[in-house]
């Protein structure tokens, strides 16, 4: 849908900006904007057909029209990562198609079956294998349609490029004459025998991602820049502390602005609309609002402090071989070591969008959400409007990396279009996004081992202090603020996974200490829990390879009893060209040292490989970290893209570089005080290292994931390479030059 008026582009406002700017434009004056579907898509026009939604029906996931065209309903969306194109070509594979005669549908609550949130690197694994399955089902429909037409065996037949063949071409008839524009109506048929991989001609090779030329060109719309008919903006005003309760406003001078059309207030929650995004900023800052004090964050400085003394609501033991506790105290020696990793915002380089409409007493929302099956459940809570009246449609937003503030973007637009009746449009500032999105916890972890006289580790033991609300739905700051019930499910969540380690040990204990609160809301961030449990176990398994002089490599390989893992570990010494020697270097001179260090994850102890090797340099005199290369070797089972894999495992170590070194939220006893990239600094491009990786492609297995495991060796792979140059352990992230220069002082 276009708007009736014209949007400037940015392009377009470069071109005007000045005679020293030349400006130019590969894309329509106005923003394309997705309209809200009918209920039956094109594909299914006749009269009274309802497409169905059901996770075990075959018309949930895949429709064919009357021109032969296939549609595919995916619940699982693209954040970025090439998804689309992925889920493309399975469904292209499955059913003998070229990729340009099918279409993908992602997130449309109304479309598309609701297979759970994209998180977990799942929508592979698990989202993609739910539509591999429909296909095969529907594969099997219309062969069985095809034999029945021409009077032969099912098995006779075949498909090729839109169309059911007999074995001597001389029997064809297309699917659209079979089905096309009609639904299949059946169930999902586990028993529906997938395509064999050794004739597949799509999937494990290499195909452009769909969304690159529209990125590149200019032309792709992004939430940010969607428009509907009769939009307007809002902008929602902040309490200066967290829990802080709005006390009273004056909006004569804002309502006192040009085109600001209304001043909106429910409860603590307060914003604007106006007629362009610019009026509601300023009407934003117009507004005279008197807040109470908040509840307080604690001191930053005692941080770690504060969550030792926060409340203990249970305990998981993630593994308990053996007697640990016992052990240790008779061992030879015994090493213990406390790890940190400080608390992470998302850092979406576009800030969270949303457009939200309530029209005759159905609310359609369009959003950048990961989730908007799970949305859908929380704005009809919060709006009292039935979940069967509440649409949300997904449009890829600039950046995401988890649970960020899409959805509190959502919740703010929709209160607001119910305040005025009309869709209104809320662009998040930079300031927002940081400040005001949920926030990847403070994680604290104690661990211990005990080694005998030769250096072989008997005993291991850690304690996880991480919070009980991890996952779920994420409170939204708009209801929270106006008091509004909205569906919340915090349960522990994931971030439990990979506390437990990959080796065999004789005695191992592990436990997550699960905590009542953490100073901001929790959320999803890139490999939650994952990233921060790898770091502390492959760390302190690097400090017992160094007690005990042993190669870090090769003592991990001693007691890594999983083929598959031994395998990555072995490739990424190869392609690093490692020397077996232990660490740290005997002859790290001069003021710039060089090291290396290796990792090793088996992802949530039952998916995807991966090991890694980081190459860095470290300036003593400024504490300055430099990853200049990292290696890198997967396992993720079946590769549906090749190239869609290594986007993957680039992009992962990229911004986990980013988190060990750089980031960090900051925060007084208000509220978040890094609020901008001078405050939250990312990696910048000449910081980027060299990537190096090969993957291990098993096209007879199952796919697992690819867009989180590979972050979650990188910090302890950056710690091991810096102990190895220095002879200084890092064990609190993120690795600023003044903790490297602390940690170098004091060995």
């Amino acid at each position: 849908m276009i708007s009736d008026t014209p949007a400037l582009s940015r392009r377009a406002l470069l071109g005007g900006a000045g005679a020293l700017v030349v400006g130019f434009s590969l894309r329509p004056a106005a923003a394309q904007a997705p309209a809200a579907p009918a209920a039956t898509p094109a594909g299914l026009p006749t009269a009274g057909l309802t497409k169905p939604v059901n996770v075990d029906e075959v018309d949930a996931y895949l429709t064919i029209g009357a021109d032969g065209r296939v549609t595919v309903y995916s619940g699982k969306v693209d954040l970025g990562t090439g998804v689309r194109t992925a889920l493309t070509q399975m469904a292209a594979e499955e059913l003998d198609l070229p990729l340009a005669a099918v279409t993908l549908i992602q997130g449309d609550t109304g479309l598309t079956p609701d297979q759970g949130p994209t998180y977990g690197s799942l929508s592979i694994q698990n989202g993609g294998a739910q539509i591999r399955q429909a296909a095969a089902t529907a594969r099997k429909a219309l062969l069985g349609m095809a034999a029945e037409r021409f009077g032969v065996a099912p098995e006779t037949l075949r498909l090729a490029d839109g169309s059911v063949v007999g074995a001597d071409n001389d029997q064809k008839i297309a699917f659209a004459e079979l089905i096309g524009d009609r639904l299949f109506d059946l169930k999902v048929d586990k028993a529906a025998k997938p395509k064999d991989p050794a004739l597949y001609t799509l999937v494990g090779r290499s195909v452009a991602r769909l969304d690159i030329p529209a990125k590149i060109f200019g032309t792709f719309t992004y939430m940010q820049d969607v428009r509907v008919p009769g939009m307007v903006h809002g902008r929602v005003v902040r309490p200066p502390a967290l829990g802080a309760t709005l006390e009273s406003v004056d909006d004569s001078r804002a309502l006192a602005l040009p085109g600001v059309i209304r001043v909106v207030r429910e409860g603590n929650f307060l914003g604007v609309i106006a007629k362009t995004e610019w009026g509601a900023i300023r009407a934003a800052d117009a507004l005279e609002a008197r807040w109470s004090a908040g509840t307080g964050l604690p001191e930053q400085a005692k941080l770690w402090d504060h969550v030792r003394a926060t409340r203990v609501t249970k305990e998981d033991v993630t593994s308990n071989v053996g007697a640990a506790d016992a052990t240790l105290a008779k061992t030879a020696r015994t090493l213990s070591a406390t790890y940190d990793f400080a608390i992470h915002t998302h850092g979406s380089i576009g800030p969270s969008c949303a457009i939200a409409e309530i029209k005759d007493g159905a609310l359609t929302c369009w959003t950048a959400s990961q989730m908007t099956h799970a949305l859908r459940r929380q704005l009809a809570a919060m709006t009292a409007i039935p979940t069967d009246k509440v649409r949300c449609l997904y449009v890829e937003g600039s950046g995401c990396y988890g649970r960020n503030g899409h959805e509190d973007a959502a919740a703010d637009a929709t209160l607001l279009a119910r305040a005025v009746g009309r869709p209104v449009r809320v662009q998040w500032s930079r300031a927002d996004e940081h400040g005001w999105d949920p926030k990847g916890p403070p994680t604290l972890i104690d661990l211990k081992a005990g080694l005998d006289a030769d250096g072989k580790v008997l005993a291991w033991t850690s304690q996880f202090l991480i919070p009980e609300g991890s996952a779920g739905n994420v409170p939204l700051v708009a209801a929270d603020l106006a008091g509004l019930p909205h569906e919340t499910t915090m349960s522990p969540g994931n971030i439990i996974h990979n506390s437990a380690i990959p080796y065999t040990l004789p005695n191992v204990r592990t436990v997550c200490r699960r905590l009542a609160d953490t100073p901001f809301r929790p959320s999803w961030i890139r490999t939650p829990g994952r990233m921060q449990n790898t770091f502390a176990n492959e760390a302190f398994f690097d400090e017992c390879a160094a007690a005990a002089g042993r190669d870090p490599a090769e003592a991990r390989l001693a007691v890594l009893d999983d083929p598959r893992g031994a395998e990555v570990l072995r490739r990424v010494m190869t392609l690093a060209k490692w020397e077996a020697r232990p660490s740290p270097k005997a002859d790290s001179q001069g003021d710039v040292v060089r090291g290396r260090g290796i990792s090793y994850v088996r992802y949530e102890l039952y998916r995807t490989y991966v090991a890694g090797v980081a190459e860095v340099e470290v300036d003593r005199r400024s504490g300055a970290i430099r990853v200049a290369r990292f290696f890198v070797v997967q396992d993720c089972g079946q590769i549906i893209n090749p190239d869609g894999v290594r986007n993957q495992l680039e992009g992962n170590i990229l911004q986990t570089v980013s988190r060990t070194l750089k980031e960090e939220v900051t925060f007084d006893r208000a509220q978040v005080t890094s609020l901008d990239w001078a405050t939250y600094p990312i990696l910048t491009f000449p910081e980027a290292p060299e990537i190096v990786m090969e993957l291990i492609d098993r096209p007879g297995e199952k796919p697992w994931g690819a867009g989180e495991p590979s972050a979650a060796i990188v910090s302890s792979a950056i710690s091991n390479a810096v102990f190895d140059a220095t002879g200084a352990r890092l064990r609190s992230v993120p690795f600023t030059p003044a903790k490297v220069q602390a940690s170098l002082s004091a060995t």
